[in-house]
């Protein structure tokens, strides 16, 4: 069926944040003697806030609770966002390609709204999307497939016709349950996740296959 609208993660995807994330995590670790790790990353990658500081906390058996971690962390990130954050290559090429061709278009990620709001904000894309959806919009997150049918929902259509762009392995694995035309964009972080289930492995969001999906419509 044709691609009738795309919905894109964030982080990772849309916005070199993950990077970001990861210096975060590494200073919470930092204070209680730890480093932060590519095992850990991998288990707290796409995942819900809470779900993802769970993970730290299980995984170095911290004396804290998800509360404080999640307050140091929005104590921290802020001004790490605002002097590090950069969209990724071929973000704004793609967007003007789906505007141009009418194409509906969605973010559906796993972070909290404050944070989705403030780097969609940063680089004035809040108004280029139909809707934004958070984390905190579903019951159940990442690898769950529900905001990816909550997304479809919303344009009332069959999830078959929304593309999903996604970096993770989890967010990867949401967007096939969910049955859509899911396309992997795996960056630096993510490059050694696997993808099954995927129409393809994309290099950036300049690769041209994505564009011949949508254009086909």
């Amino acid at each position: 069926m044709p691609i009738a609208a795309v919905a894109f993660d964030m982080d990772g995807l849309m916005f070199n944040s993950e990077s970001l994330y990861e210096q975060v995590g590494d200073e919470l670790l930092r204070r209680r003697g730890h480093r932060v790790s590519r095992e850990l990353l991998n288990r707290m990658m796409g995942r819900p806030a809470a779900v993802a500081l769970q993970a730290m906390i299980d995984f170095h058996r911290l004396d804290a609770t998800i509360e404080q971690l999640q307050a140091e962390t929005e104590a921290i990130f802020p001004a790490i966002v605002a002097e590090q954050l950069q969209t990724m290559d071929g973000l704004l090429p793609l967007l003007d390609a789906l505007e141009s061709a009418s194409v509906p278009k969605a973010v559906c990620t796993s972070s909290r709204r404050i944070y989705a709001d403030q780097k969609l904000r940063m680089f004035s894309l809040i108004d280029r999307f139909d809707f934004v959806l958070t984390g905190e919009d579903v019951e159940q997150g990442k690898p769950h497939p529900e905001i990816y049918r909550t997304a479809a929902s919303r344009w009332q259509l069959p999830a078959s016709q929304m593309m999903v762009l996604e970096d993770s392995e989890i967010g990867c694995r949401a967007a096939v349950a969910s049955g859509a035309f899911a396309v992997a964009v795996p960056g630096p972080h993510s490059a050694h996740h696997e993808f099954p289930g995927a129409q393809f492995v994309a290099n950036t969001l300049r690769d041209p296959r994505i564009y011949e999906a949508f254009s086909e419509r």
